[in-house]
C-alpha cells in the first residue's frame, strides 16, 4: 500500500516506487523482504524503498557476540510482549518498536557492487533528513549508524545483500518508548546512549512527516546510483 503523503514524490521523475507496510512482525517483514528481493533480481520489479513500524522486538546481528548483549532474560521480554529474534543482517543486537521508522531499501547494485559505498549513501539520507530538523548529525568512527555529537545514537544501520540486491536497512528513532532499550546493550554501545527525534526536540515529532522527508532525500542521495539497470 502507498502511502499518501508521499505525493511529494510524484512530482520526481523516477521508477523508485516507496511502500508503507504499516505496522508489523520482524518475521513476517523478514519473509516479505525475501520475497521482494527474488521479485527485484528476476525482474519483476523495480528498486524500491519499503517503511514499517514493527511490533516491539530485539534482533541480533551476525556480530559475534551479539546475543551476550542481551540483558533481560527471555522471560521478562516476554512478559514486556518483547520478542527475540535471530536476524541475517550485520551489526550487533537492536530494538525495534512502534514510534521507530525502519526503512528496508530493496535496490539492486548490479551496476556498481560497491557495499561501502551503498552504507555511505544509506547514512547520508538520515544525515540530511535530521539536518532538516535542525539536528547536526554524523558518522561515527568505528561505529556504524547516525550519531549526535558522537555520543547519542538516533538511527541503527543493518544491511544485508543477495545477488547484489539489498535489503533489511536502517531504524530511525521517532518516538519509541525509550525504556525498551534497558533491556539490551544496544548495538554493543558502551561508550554512548541512544536517543529519539523527539527527545532531541522535546516536542512531539509527526512520523509521517519524518517518512515523506527521508523518501524525498533517499531520491535525491540515489537518484544518480540506482536504476541504471532497472
Amino acid at each position: 500500500m502507498q502511502a499518501p503523503f508521499f505525493a511529494i514524490l510524484d512530482r520526481m521523475t523516477t521508477p523508485l516506487e516507496v511502500i508503507d507496510w504499516g505496522r508489523t512482525e520482524y518475521k513476517d517483514a523478514f519473509e516479505r523482504q525475501k520475497a521482494r528481493v527474488e521479485q527485484r533480481r528476476s525482474g519483476e520489479c523495480g528498486d524500491a524503498l519499503i517503511f514499517t513500524e514493527h511490533a516491539p522486538v530485539y534482533t541480533m546481528g551476525l556480530r559475534k557476540g551479539a546475543a551476550q548483549h542481551l540483558v533481560w532474560a527471555e522471560a521478562e521480554c516476554a512478559r514486556r510482549g518483547i520478542a527475540v529474534v535471530q536476524s541475517n543482517r550485520g551489526g550487533d543486537i537492536t530494538y525495534h518498536g512502534p514510534g521507530q521508522i525502519v526503512g528496508y531499501p530493496i535496490l539492486s547494485l548490479q551496476h556498481r557492487r560497491d557495499l561501502h559505498a551503498y552504507l555511505r549513501d544509506l547514512e547520508e539520507v538520515v544525515i540530511r533528513t535530521l539536518a532538516t530538523y535542525g539536528l547536526a548529525s554524523a558518522r561515527r568512527e568505528g561505529k556504524t549508524g547516525i550519531w549526535l555529537d558522537g555520543a547519542r545514537k538516533i538511527c541503527a544501520i543493518g544491511v544485508a545483500v543477495r545477488s547484489w540486491i539489498t535489503y533489511h536497512g536502517f531504524a530511525l528513532n521517532v518516538c519509541p518508548d525509550m525504556s525498551h532499550f534497558g533491556g539490551i546493550v544496544p548495538c554493543g554501545i558502551t561508550d554512548g546512549s541512544v536517543t529519539s527525534l523527539t527527545n532531541e526536540l522535546d516536542k512531539a515529532v509527526d512520523i509521517a512527516e519524518v517518512k515523506a522527508r527521508l523518501a524525498v532525500e533517499f531520491e535525491r542521495v540515489f537518484a544518480n546510483t540506482t536504476h541504471q539497470d532497472a
